[in-house]
């Protein structure tokens, strides 16, 4: 079987391709970055509490009275993040409640999961607070050519306002003309 007897598809070279371009625009246009720091910065809060930690023969619990609050913490944390990815409209809020939670995570669960949750939750509930998308390119255009129509309306009209005359007050007339301007039944 030669090249060219095969089909070539249309559209797309390979999967992997569309792939990769899928998710590149999945990713462009939510607050993937903040989102994915934010879910990263739940596993470590909801982990540790709930692990047994071996050093050679000697085996760790780490469960407290705190692991029902990690739990929920660790949860809310991975919700919101996978929240900014979804709905993007509520970034902010997102981004501030995993802030919260962070803080709160410090002396609630292990001091924020021995601090592998800190920078991550702090830093991701940050960038799911300040994300704000791309303005349409399809808007850009139309606001690019409003803006060219209004500043040639403008500049068509600033002539026509600087030749217009002023008209003149009473008050700011030269003593000599305001006589001869007044109106002869006014004198007495």
């Amino acid at each position: 079987m030669s090249s060219a007897t095969v089909e070539t598809r249309t559209g797309h070279q390979n999967a992997i391709g569309w792939l990769w371009r899928h998710f590149r625009a999945f990713r462009r246009t939510r607050p993937f970055w903040g989102g994915l720091l934010a879910m990263i910065a739940g596993v470590p809060i909801l982990y540790f509490p709930y692990a047994h930690l071996a050093l050679g023969s000697v085996t760790i619990a780490m469960s407290t009275t705190a692991g029902a609050g990690s739990l929920l913490i660790g949860i809310l944390m991975i919700i919101l993040g996978i929240t900014g990815w979804f709905q993007p409209a509520v970034r902010v809020f997102a981004g501030i409640a995993t802030i919260l939670l962070t803080l709160v995570s410090i002396p609630m669960s292990n001091l924020a999961g021995f601090g592998m949750a800190l920078l991550p939750g702090l830093i991701g509930g940050g960038l799911l607070v300040s994300w704000a998308p791309l303005p349409e390119p399809e808007a850009a255009a139309e606001n690019a050519v409003a803006e060219s129509v209004v500043a040639e309306s403008v500049a068509a009209e600033e002539p026509a306002a600087a030749e217009a005359p002023t008209a003149k007050l009473p008050a700011q007339a030269v003593p000599g003309e305001q006589a001869a301007t007044a109106d002869p039944g006014e004198a007495r």
